[in-house]
């Protein structure tokens, strides 16, 4: 059984896809892109600023589906 995971602090999914699914003990994410969660813009400042801001979107996905960057 999967389960799929929405949150809401991060960019929605554009498109017919999960951000997260749940299989068992497996969590897959989406790709993602440097899109401000709050603005749906994408974010600008060069590829270090980009990677921070797509690095704390995943983190908002783990975070929500109950897990971390820890549990990686």
């Amino acid at each position: 059984m999967h389960v799929a995971i929405t949150c809401d602090t991060a960019p929605k999914a554009i498109g017919p896809y999960s951000q997260a699914v749940r299989a068992g003990q497996f969590l897959f994410l989406s790709g993602q892109v440097p899109i401000d969660a709050a603005t749906g813009t994408l974010v600008d400042g060069g590829i270090e600023v980009q990677t921070h801001c797509l690095m704390r979107n995943i983190g908002e996905i783990l975070k929500t589906a109950g897990t971390s960057y820890h549990s990686i």
